[in-house]
């Protein structure tokens, strides 16, 4: 096997990934993060791996397509997955994390790896050799040109948005009630404030009514559906959120024994329970339109913010066009594409998108052929949408079970369905994965891993 080092560009959570897979391997990495010395306008901190929007990395059925790729992700060994066990807080039947332990445990652990070189500098240009770009979707303007040249002008762009975190102390607890929906999970993990019929066409108004950041109306074309601001979404209809991120089913409020018109539920951000997550209020407002509109919220009137809610630009490329089903660019084999920059929107998926590049180049190395993930599975059908020509107005997408083909025999009933989707992906992954050589014992270089410069 080759033993010069494997460029890994960025330390999100697509390269954290592939770093930590390579270097598990007996690959060196030069892992290179322009942060902290140059950021960008949704990052707050220096650590990898930062989540700067929700803190879940959703739910744990494995009978859906966000549970079926975390079952993939263990199987082969992720390190992002390892770690979002270990800092998890309560979320119901999601797996949600605290962000701020997250990042710091990945951080850790790539620092202190002998075959990772840590490089905190800014990717100006394309370095030789065997390279992973996981810059993420707000690739810097220095290397926005290097990347130009690589894929074209063929980029898309579209606009996301997180949403506020409060502080937990600042919540009236005598108005918000602790529940899950349907009392799912391993206890009231998430906090709601109830809405009646008043209160709820109150905070419509003001959403709608409010002053934004960016004050062009968006096209739909511009917009993430899954990431859209709550007051776009309250622009396209009065009930839209009630249906959506506010839907009261399977919710009593203990102050009236009834089931409240509307709620606005809050997830914690971190073990302690300190600060809370505004769940579904991605915005662009301003600053003080968000304390005004958000202060509205019954049990929320006296909020105080900890961090406020943003919206920015993101990028990613044609990966139909680009791509292979192992993120190789067709035209450039020895450059991977991986994590958001190629349209796998998520953050599990940004991982396993990482993880893939990683067995792509390790395979390359060892002078063998990564086959392509059964599309069958939750990870193969999400590459196989990301490199399927065919796709013709490509989104970024997450994870779903519309993306996996049809079962060989339809079934009825939803629930057995999604079983039937769920033992058929595990089979067919299982087979897989049987194909992949496993992580190797760290077999230190002399090229200087572990350092932080």
């Amino acid at each position: 096997m080759q033993r010069s080092p494997v460029t890994v560009i960025g330390a999100g959570l697509a390269g954290s990934e592939a770093a930590w897979q390579l270097a598990e391997r007996g690959v060196p990495v030069r892992l290179l993060e322009m942060r902290p010395g140059v950021t960008s306008p949704a990052h707050h901190g220096a650590n990898m791996a930062e989540l700067v929007c929700s803190n879940s990395f959703k739910g744990m059925d494995p009978t859906t397509a966000a549970g079926m790729l975390k079952r993939e992700l263990d199987g082969m060994g992720s390190l992002l997955m390892d770690v979002a066990r270990a800092t998890a807080v309560p979320a119901g039947t999601a797996l949600a994390v605290d962000r701020v332990a997250f990042s710091r445990a990945i951080t850790q652990r790539l620092n202190s790896h002998p075959l990772v070189d840590v490089i905190r500098e800014e990717a100006t240009a394309l370095p030789e050799g065997d390279v992973i770009i996981a810059t993420g979707p707000l690739t810097s303007a220095a290397f926005e040109p290097v990347l130009g040249s690589l894929v074209g002008e063929k980029r898309l762009a579209f606009f996301d948005a997180a949403a506020p975190i409060i502080d937990a102390a600042s919540i009236d607890r005598s108005v918000v009630f602790a529940a899950s929906r349907y009392g799912k999970g391993v206890g009231a993990d998430y906090l709601n404030c109830p809405l009646d019929p008043d209160a709820y066409e109150g905070l419509i108004d003001a959403l709608i009514s409010a002053r934004r950041v960016t004050s062009k109306d968006f096209e739909t074309s511009d917009l993430f559906h899954a990431c859209q601001p709550v007051e776009e979404i309250a622009r396209q209809g009065r009930e839209a959120l009630r249906f959506g991120a506010l839907k009261p089913v399977g919710l009593t409020d203990p102050r009236t024994g009834q089931r409240p018109w509307a709620v606005v539920q809050l997830r914690s951000e971190n073990r302690e329970g300190s600060a809370y997550n505004l769940v579904g209020f991605q915005t662009n407002l301003t600053f003080s339109e968000q304390r005004a509109v958000f202060r509205t919220i019954p049990g929320l009137q006296s909020a105080d913010f900890l961090r406020y809610g943003v919206m920015h630009r993101n990028t990613f490329v044609d990966a139909p066009r680009l791509l292979t089903s192992t993120l190789a660019l067709r035209a450039h084999p020895r450059v991977r594409i991986a994590g958001q920059l190629a349209g796998t929107e998520g953050y599990l998926e940004a991982a396993a998108g990482g993880l893939i590049a990683a067995l792509d180049v390790a395979a390359s190395r060892a002078g063998a052929h990564l086959s392509a993930v059964p599309r069958t599975t939750a990870l193969g059908s999400l590459l196989a949408y990301a490199s399927d020509s065919d796709v013709v107005d490509y989104q970024p997408m997450h994870v779903n079970l519309g993306l996996f083909p049809p079962l060989d025999a339809p079934i009825r009933n939803k629930d057995r369905r999604h079983a039937a989707f769920s033992d058929r992906a595990g089979r067919d992954f299982g087979d897989w994965l049987g194909t992949i050589p496993p992580a190797s014992p760290r077999t230190p270089e002399s090229h200087g891993g572990g350092d932080v410069r």
